[in-house]
């Protein structure tokens, strides 16, 4: 039975990944930092569609729990034949910041491991001719709103040139651009839902269901739902002075104080 390997799955869209993917009947390995919220969620997992869940408490910012994440899909005894690179949290912290340790944090989780676990996955998918590899960024690959913004828009251009290298091999790597997403994660982001139309809310089901359906496909960068499809092909072709503008009056929505560090979460959206 194929298996799936999804970090920040336990709430989010990370949870919806993982419903979907046990509903079609394949077995889990859930990454978070909550053992107990980890726990929770894989008995849920089996009870409602009978599949193996395995859990590893690993906390992405530390290196030595990246590579018990490595070794675990390293393992080719029990292989991964999907990754889903989900964790992330929220970086307000301002780039002028003498303190760079919450970009640093940021960085560790959204980027290296990103980077260490991709590199491993596909490493292994293409010594076996066949995988898939998501990497979860955020539309705010083209806007301009910050450290977070930054982050993601290398998300993207790294799934795209893994994408690249792995050409041929059987190997497939999508990188999903999510909108505003209903989850808990936008509340400890500091994003007022009030502050934004509801038409740009999505639900993260259709999120979800919309990037594994891209995946299949072969498809290397998935919006999901039209109108952010639409609102990603504004963004890159309006001049960047406008997107400029406009990432200006998305960073002035917010509600925390930049100077304070984020609240993380072990999931990601937008």
């Amino acid at each position: 039975m194929a298996t799936a390997l999804i970090t920040g799955g336990t709430s989010g869209i990370g949870a919806a990944f993982a419903r979907q993917l046990a509903a079609q009947g394949m077995d889990l390995v859930l990454v978070a930092r909550d053992a107990g919220r980890l726990e929770t969620a894989a008995a849920e997992l089996h009870a409602a569609s009978g599949i193996n869940v395995e859990t590893l408490s690993a906390d992405l910012a530390d290196r030595k729990d990246v590579a018990r994440v490595v070794a675990r899909i390293d393992d080719a005894s029990r292989p991964i034949d999907l990754l889903i690179n989900n964790a992330g949290f929220g970086v307000h912290t301002s780039l002028l910041s003498a303190d760079t340790s919450h970009h640093e944090h940021a960085f560790e989780v959204m980027c290296r491991a990103v980077l260490v676990l991709g590199g491993a996955a596909g490493r292994t998918m293409k010594a076996r001719g066949s995988g898939s590899i998501i990497n979860v960024s955020s539309l705010q690959t083209y806007l301009a709103t910050g450290s977070y913004a930054a982050m993601k828009a290398w998300v993207t251009a790294y799934s795209q040139s893994l994408s690249v290298q792995l050409r041929g091999t059987g190997v497939t790597v999508t990188a999903v651009l999510p909108g505003w997403v209903r989850t808990e994660w936008h509340e400890r982001a500091g994003v007022r839902r009030s502050s934004l139309p509801g038409f740009l809310w999505s639900e993260p089901e259709n999120v979800a269901r919309i990037a594994l359906r891209d995946a299949r496909r072969g498809r290397v960068v998935s919006i999901p739902t039209v109108r952010y499809r639409v609102l990603g092909w504004f963004a890159r072709h309006l001049p960047l002075r406008a997107i400029r503008s406009i990432s200006a009056g998305i960073s002035s929505s917010r509600t925390d104080d930049a100077s304070e560090p984020s609240t993380v979460t072990t999931e990601k959206k937008s």
